[in-house]
C-alpha cells in the first residue's frame, strides 16, 4: 500500500489540516522526494495551491490536480457550468503515475465521503473503485457523533476500506470538550472502528514544525502500514 485516501464527514472537516501535517512528518523525517499529494478534483481555489507553497513537492498544479473547476461547487455542477462534465479517467491514470514514481501519496478527497464526484458516484465510491484505504476526518463539534455513525455506516455501504478516524479540533477545545463531545470510546463501539489520534485546534495551520509534531501524535504506522 502506497496511497491513502484522507475523506471526511463534511467539508471544512480537516481533511486539509490532517493531509498537511502527515506531508509534513514525512518530508521532515523521511525524504520529501518520495512524497506525493494529490487531490483528484477541486473546485475553485484552495488545497492545490496551498500544498504547492507549503511543501518541496516537485509537483506542477496540474500534476496535483488533474481536474479543476473555478466554480467552487459539487464537481458536476460546477462543470456543467464551463459547459464541461468530469472525467475521471485523467485523475485515475495521473494517480497511477504518481504511484508508480512515488513511495506515497498522499491523496485527498473533496467534501465527505458522500459528496458527488459525477451524477453517479460518491467520494466513497471513488474509494472503493479506486482501492484507495481511507481515513475519515471528523469534527470535533456537537452532532459529529451522528455524522460518524453515518458516515462509517456510508463507507461500509460502500465497501470502501476504512482504516480509521482521526478527531479534528475545528476550533478551541479542552479535554473535557472532547470527551463531551467526542467521546473516543463511545465512537469506537459505535463504529467498530479505530480512532487513531485528534489534531488539536491549529492558530497558524501553515506551520509545518507544529503540523509535523501533530502528526506524531497519530497512529502512523497503522495508518500507512496495515
Amino acid at each position: 500500500m502506497n496511497a491513502i485516501l484522507i475523506s471526511a464527514t463534511d467539508t471544512n472537516a480537516g481533511k486539509t489540516v490532517l493531509t498537511a501535517a502527515l506531508a509534513a512528518y514525512w518530508q521532515t523525517y523521511r525524504s520529501a522526494e518520495s512524497l506525493a499529494i494529490f487531490k483528484p478534483i477541486q473546485t475553485g481555489v484552495g488545497d492545490r495551491e496551498l500544498y504547492s507553497q507549503l511543501f518541496s513537492l516537485n509537483q506542477s498544479l496540474e500534476e496535483i490536480t488533474p481536474l479543476h473547476f473555478q466554480a467552487p461547487l459539487a464537481p458536476p455542477i460546477a462543470a456543467e457550468k464551463e459547459g464541461s462534465w468530469v472525467d475521471l479517467k485523467k485523475p485515475w491514470q495521473a494517480l497511477e503515475i504518481l504511484r508508480k514514481q512515488r513511495d506515497f501519496v498522499l491523496v485527498e478527497a473533496l467534501g465527505g465521503l458522500g459528496s458527488p464526484v459525477t451524477y453517479e458516484l460518491t467520494v466513497a465510491d471513488l474509494a472503493r473503485d479506486w482501492a484507495l484505504p481511507t481515513v475519515l476526518v471528523v469534527p470535533i463539534k456537537l452532532g459529529c457523533l451522528a455524522q460518524v455513525v453515518a458516515n462509517v455506516a456510508l463507507a461500509r455501504q460502500s465497501k470502501v476500506n476504512l482504516k480509521g478516524i482521526v478527531l479534528n479540533c475545528v476550533q478551541p477545545c479542552t479535554d473535557a470538550e472532547i470527551t463531551d463531545l467526542a467521546p473516543i470510546d463511545l465512537i469506537q463501539s459505535l463504529t467498530n472502528t479505530l480512532v487513531l489520534g485528534v489534531i488539536p485546534y491549529l492558530e497558524n495551520p501553515n506551520d509545518l514544525s507544529k503540523l509535523a509534531q501533530v502528526a506524531a501524535h497519530i497512529e502512523l504506522e497503522y495508518l500507512m502500514t496495515h
